[in-house]
């Protein structure tokens, strides 16, 4: 199989590989890059475990190829935190113990934060909508909903 170089930033540092063509992101990222943070659930694209963040984009890695990141500024959870303190939707994930397992809690994270990101006040009903895509077999999902409320309001009277 071709090697194919491969360029993009990943949480804020740049990133050169070779991998080989057809790889997908998820297994760059875990296996070549050691980012283990997206979890490879089902492979199919329907579990959302594997979520990232692309150019502001959620996206399955799991169905992405890593050749078509060329460029793109990648976004995992373990970018999240900066200088060890948590994010505030991993810190709201925390305190409402909105994880069990935790398996699927890196691919609902990133779902939370690209609402957020587009949503700073969502409703309910926009975040159930948000993490739509991912499943979650522990938390029956309510913890889960209302840890990225908690951190939407957290948002909210940091700003003002």
């Amino acid at each position: 199989m071709a090697k194919v170089p491969v360029q993009f930033t990943l949480n804020g540092a740049e990133q050169a590989e070779f991998i080989d063509s057809g790889t997908t992101l998820l297994h760059a990222l875990r296996d070549k890059i050691g980012d283990t943070s997206p979890k490879g659930g089902c492979h199919q694209g329907s579990c959302g475990a594997c979520s990232v963040i692309i150019d502001g984009e959620l996206r399955l890695s799991c169905l992405t190829l890593a050749e078509t990141c060329n460029g793109a500024a990648i976004t995992t959870t373990s970018g999240l935190s900066e200088g060890g303190v948590l994010h505030p939707l991993q810190r709201a994930f925390l305190d409402t113990f909105a994880t069990q397992c935790g398996f699927c809690t890196p691919g609902m994270i990133m779902a939370a934060k690209v609402l957020l990101d587009h949503t700073p006040n969502p409703s309910r009903d926009e975040v159930v909508e948000a993490l739509s895509g991912n499943i979650c077999r522990c938390t029956g999902y309510e913890p889960i909903i209302q840890a990225v409320l908690t951190a939407a309001r957290a948002n909210s009277q940091n700003a003002a």
